[in-house]
């Protein structure tokens, strides 16, 4: 019988469309997280990053979590699980005290906070995430640290983070009916920026782009949080299945095909490369068919070409552009693809990197990839302990109140004034 586990334990949990996978991580005398246990099953109910059979995934579930608890020895409690559906919108509301010149003390802050929890303006949808970004000193911005100082007004941004109500519902229910408690539900483009980017890109900005299996969120940080979200109904899934459909064989072979000998760039060579590959039919006695490489990476690009031209797109919407718009980062299982940030690099022209998870210790070379950034950033931002407003008890105070302000265009625009 497994031991309870100690104090301190973090438990992450991404529920993806391909797969279901956890980690149990500590922090260690340093205070480095280090990787106690981790596990994987494969994702059977989840379509489009939405649970759509509730049974399945809470077997994958169950299994992903017992495997990671075998390694690390004990049984654990609660989880700290993701959430990458499409319908996640990213807002600011601002707000700002009369202070009278006095010097900043924690119960000014406390005010402050517990007054910007009445700001909040979720418009219907569920809020994951309520959390003070930046504060201003009589109009100063990008103040990270206010207490000690003194001002007339001080002011804070809050960063809301919302989803649509139904989709979180029944992730938490899909976890507790695993016999796990659900500690807090986190924004996949949160997690992920944590794991991938560093403390500076964040700040003077940079375009997340999250290629899941189902999914593709397109998440852009700039005054260090993240201002803006697209979410695109495209995945690395659709590229196997059309594998798939164009040579006539399972989805299981077209995955394989796809990570063996996939790429995203073509070469002259590739016209000489043959593949061989079996119909997708239980006949044992079938000739395999033989395509060549060139082939297979037609059909890559073609899928590819329409994600990252509906990337482009997103970027574009978003106003990700000038100075601050030059870097991309990709990360999740497509951009496992070889060749990929070079491709997309050339089509969006910009800066682009293939990011992955750091900064773990004892992380397995089998779960150190981009398709596991968002399972390295859950544990993360659980273990940096972050401040949300929705726990606060608001008190009463003279405010000035501005909702819905448009994070996006203010950022940028400090952002390129500083060029």
């Amino acid at each position: 019988m497994a031991k309870a586990a100690p104090e301190g334990i973090i438990t992450a949990l991404d529920i993806g469309t391909s797969k279901v996978s956890a980690m149990i991580a500590q922090r260690g005398d340093g205070g480095e997280l280090v990787v106690l246990g981790t596990g994987q099953r494969e994702s059977k109910g989840v379509k489009r990053g939405y649970i759509a059979d509730m049974a399945l995934t809470e077997v994958a579930v169950r299994e992903a979590v017992a495997q990671a608890e075998r390694i690390a020895g004990f049984n654990i409690e609660n989880v700290w699980a993701g959430f990458s559906a499409g319908g996640l919108v990213s807002d600011e509301a601002f707000i700002e005290v009369e202070l009278n010149g006095h010097r900043i003390e924690q119960q000014d802050i406390d005010a402050l906070l517990g007054e910007g929890r009445q700001a909040i303006d979720p418009q219907g949808r569920m809020v994951l995430h309520a959390q003070p970004a930046l504060y201003t000193l009589d109009g100063l911005t990008g103040v990270k640290k206010p207490l000690g100082l003194h001002a007339d007004r001080l002011g804070v941004h809050i960063h809301v983070i919302a989803a649509d109500g139904s989709p979180v519902r029944n992730l938490d229910l899909t976890v507790r009916s695993a016999h796990l408690e659900v500690k807090s539900i986190i924004a996949s483009p949160i997690a992920t920026g944590l794991a991938c980017l560093s403390e500076e890109e964040r700040d003077l900005g940079v375009a997340l782009v999250e290629i899941g299996a189902g999914m593709t969120n397109v998440s852009l940080f700039a005054g260090g949080m993240l201002v803006g979200l697209k979410s695109i109904p495209i995945g690395s899934c659709d590229i196997t299945d059309d594998i798939a459909s164009a040579f006539g064989t399972s989805r299981s072979q077209a995955e394989r095909m796809k990570c063996f000998h996939g790429s995203a760039n073509a070469s002259p060579r590739d016209n000489h490369e043959m593949i061989a590959i079996r119909p997708g039919r239980a006949d044992d006695d079938a000739d395999p068919l033989q395509i060549t490489k060139a082939a297979l990476i037609s059909v890559i690009r073609t899928r590819l070409e329409h994600l990252v031209n509906e990337v482009q797109t997103a970027l574009k919407e978003l106003k990700f552009e000038g100075p601050v718009g030059r870097q991309v980062v990709l990360t999740g299982g497509g951009a496992e693809l070889k060749g990929i940030a070079d491709y997309a690099q050339q089509v969006l022209g910009r800066t682009v990197r293939v990011g992955r998870p750091r900064g773990l210790t004892g992380l397995p070379d089998a779960h150190g990839g981009p398709g596991f950034a968002t399972l390295a950033g859950l544990a993360f931002f659980a273990a940096s302990d972050p401040v949300d407003l929705r726990g606060l008890v608001p008190t009463q105070q003279m405010v000035v109140r501005q909702k819905g302000l448009g994070a996006l265009k203010r950022l940028f625009q400090a952002a390129k004034a500083n060029y």
